[in-house]
This record gives C-alpha cells, sequence and structure tokens, in this order.
C-alpha cells in the first residue's frame, strides 16, 4: 500500500500574522518540516507541501525530496489548497492530510488512521478526533479522491464529505491534543 502525506501550508495566516508556512518552533524548526517528518514517522511513502500565500519563501524550508505543488488560486480558500495536495496524491492507495498549524502532532496518529482505513484501504476514510473533536490527520482512501475534489469549495475543507461518506472517528487524544496554532 502506498501512503501520500499531504501538508498544507498555503494560507496566507491573517490570525497568525504571517504565513504558517513559515512558522518555526521555540527551537527555530520550521513547522513544515515538522509535519513532513511526522508524516514520514507516520508511514508515508512520500510527502507533498502544498504552497501559495509567500510560497517560494515557504519553499526553501521544505526538506529535500518532498515534492512542492503550488495552489495558484489558493487565497480562494482551504478547498483550493486541498485540492491542489489531494491531485498531486494520484498514484497512491491512500492519502494522509495535515495541516501545518499542528507542530505537535504525534506520528502515531498517522499509523492509527491509515489502519482504521481496514483491510480495503482505497475505499475507506478515517480521521483523527481528540476528545470527540475533528481533527488531523486525516487518511482518505484513492477511491474517494476524485469526488472528495469535486465537492470543495470555497474556504471549507473536506468536514462535510467526511460526515456524508461515513468516515470512521479515530481516538487520539491520548497522543497529543489536537490543538492547531491560530495565534503567536
Amino acid at each position: 500500500m502506498r501512503v501520500c502525506g499531504i501538508v498544507l501550508a498555503a494560507g496566507a495566516g491573517t490570525r497568525y500574522g504571517l504565513p504558517k508556512g513559515l512558522a518555526r518552533t521555540s527551537d527555530g524548526t520550521p513547522w513544515v518540516a515538522q509535519a513532513v517528518a511526522m508524516l514520514r514517522a507516520g508511514g508515508c511513502d512520500d510527502a507533498v507541501v502544498v504552497v501559495g500565500a509567500r510560497g517560494r519563501e515557504v519553499a526553501r524550508l521544505i526538506p529535500a525530496g518532498v515534492r512542492i505543488v503550488v495552489a495558484p488560486d489558493w487565497a480562494s480558500g482551504l478547498s483550493a489548497a486541498l485540492r491542489a495536495g489531494l491531485e498531486a496524491a494520484e498514484g497512491a492507495d491512500v492519502a494522509v492530510v495535515t495541516p501545518v498549524d499542528t507542530p505537535d502532532a504525534a506520528p502515531e496518529a498517522v499509523g492509527r488512521v491509515v489502519g482504521a482505513l481496514g483491510s480495503a484501504p482505497r475505499d475507506g476514510l478515517a480521521r483523527a478526533v481528540y476528545g470527540g473533536r475533528p481533527g488531523h490527520p486525516v487518511a482518505i482512501g484513492a477511491n474517494h479522491l476524485p469526488s472528495m475534489v469535486d465537492s470543495l469549495v470555497g474556504d471549507r475543507g473536506a468536514r462535510e464529505y467526511l460526515a456524508a461518506h461515513g468516515a470512521v472517528q479515530v481516538e487520539c487524544a491520548d497522543l497529543w491534543s489536537g490543538a492547531d496554532i491560530d495565534a503567536r
């Protein structure tokens, strides 16, 4: 089974004060590099980072060997970045999506959501939840990719699609909080 990890790092980060793709941990590690490392440690065979706002600067922080995908319409909202990332996952059996603003995410959460896809991973959908609250990562079987891409509009992600298609909820609160970072 081939698993492609996708880091969404295209937004302008208006609430944060700069694109989150440029953010760093307190020790100076770029969040985008940390997200890629988390996906790889969690079992992803390859990784894609979707850039948009200040994309050239963000691209310089992305580790070697990681595919960079530009979402030219990133300013139209989250759906543009997600669409670009899912399209870049073509050929994978499963796409695992995480936003760049979850630098504390645990690699074990990737393994759990991918494992929850069961014996037919190309047909499955699973998302991490934290105390029952939806979060990331999200695992998307390849057979869902075309219809999910077609369903994405505006500044919304795949929440509605996941709910409508019965995504398995995988509790991960024992691994980390699940919180994204919106302010510095």
